[in-house]
């Protein structure tokens, strides 16, 4: 454990997919650790900056107007060498010769995967911010980027039923979200869609042209939201499936894609990720490693790991119910 006293030198990286509020998060522990007088490292491309030594010294004044601006300064990859034992030994020496004593990490489940063999390893302490669109990580009521995915997501959608209404089309809509449905599910209620198909419930296509068919005559349009790791396929194959069964219909297909990922990060994750990287600073001050700080019922809460990446972070069920009650 690194005791308050001892600890003079963090390094910084982020890591997997990027989302919006990445930055805000960096610009935290930036000036979090500046005001115990710690000297901050960031490793630029993630953890293959690390393996490879690519970095920079960050001072209060090198996160100045980065608050507002989407993905990450620092930039994001996916480090095949640092799943090696070979490339994270590297990485090690990378850390020794430069005297980062502990790391912040900015990332999903991935990020902390890595993070948390690497302190078994190495003895780096680490500690994680949960940042990641699909809101899919145990211990944080949401991820950083994941509100403004949605809010864009929705906003799409809005302008997608307008085009819809004026020709009486039915619109499928794929989202992000392979293997979490929580992006779709949110959308699919906010933007009154009609039906949503998400990976953690398995639907098959007739109940979606039965759910279709109820909507013939009552509106002028509709809208089915699609998770991209929904069963059925993406939009264009659950588009087709549909079309074979109902020639009539006017269909079109729209996949928002990394949109989604882009664009200026909301109040909600803004604040968030402030939070958020004030606190993972303070979690190593304290001598606390291995864990992702996150919020739950507004309450910043440490989670190891191990804990947070398990499985899947559950989509609220009771939303299914309530898109079913609104979309009549």
């Amino acid at each position: 454990m690194i005791g308050r006293s001892k600890l003079g030198h963090l390094g910084l990286l982020t890591s997997g997919g990027d989302s919006p509020g990445m930055n805000a998060a960096i610009r935290a522990v930036v000036r979090g650790a500046h005001v115990h007088g710690l000297k901050v490292t960031g490793f630029l491309g993630g953890f293959d900056g690390l393996v490879n030594g690519h970095h920079r010294s960050l001072g209060p004044r090198d996160v100045s107007n980065i608050i507002q601006r989407g993905g990450t300064m620092l930039r994001s990859a996916r480090s095949s060498a640092f799943m090696t034992a070979e490339g994270r030994a590297m990485a090690a020496v990378v850390l020794q010769d430069l005297g980062v004593e502990a790391l912040v990490v900015v990332g999903g489940n991935g990020t902390f995967a890595g993070a948390e063999v690497f302190q078994k390893e190495h003895g780096v302490p680490a500690v994680g911010l949960p940042a990641t669109i699909d809101n899919d990580l145990k211990g944080t009521d949401r991820s950083i980027g994941y509100d403004t995915a949605i809010n864009t997501a929705v906003e799409a959608m809005d302008r997608i039923r307008d085009t819809a209404s004026s020709h009486d089309r039915l619109f499928f809509v794929e989202v992000m979200g392979r293997d979490s449905g929580a992006i779709a599910l949110d959308c699919a209620v906010a933007a009154g869609a009609e039906y949503v198909l998400v990976p953690e419930r398995e639907e098959h296509i007739d109940q979606l042209i039965q759910a279709i068919k109820g909507a013939d005559g009552a509106k002028s349009s509709s809208i089915v939201v699609v998770a991209e790791g929904e069963t059925e396929g993406g939009a264009f194959q659950v588009a087709r499936l549909v079309k074979e069964h109902l020639p009539h219909k006017d269909i079109r297909v729209t996949v928002i894609g990394h949109v989604q990922r882009g664009g200026s990060p909301t109040v909600q994750d803004r604040v968030l990720a402030s939070r958020l990287g004030i606190a993972a600073v303070d979690a190593l001050l304290r001598g606390d490693s291995n864990c992702m700080m996150g919020m739950i019922n507004g309450q910043v809460t440490a989670t190891r790991f191990s804990d947070a990446i398990i499985g899947h972070r559950a989509v609220d069920h009771d939303l299914f119910r309530v898109l079913r009650i609104l979309a009549t």
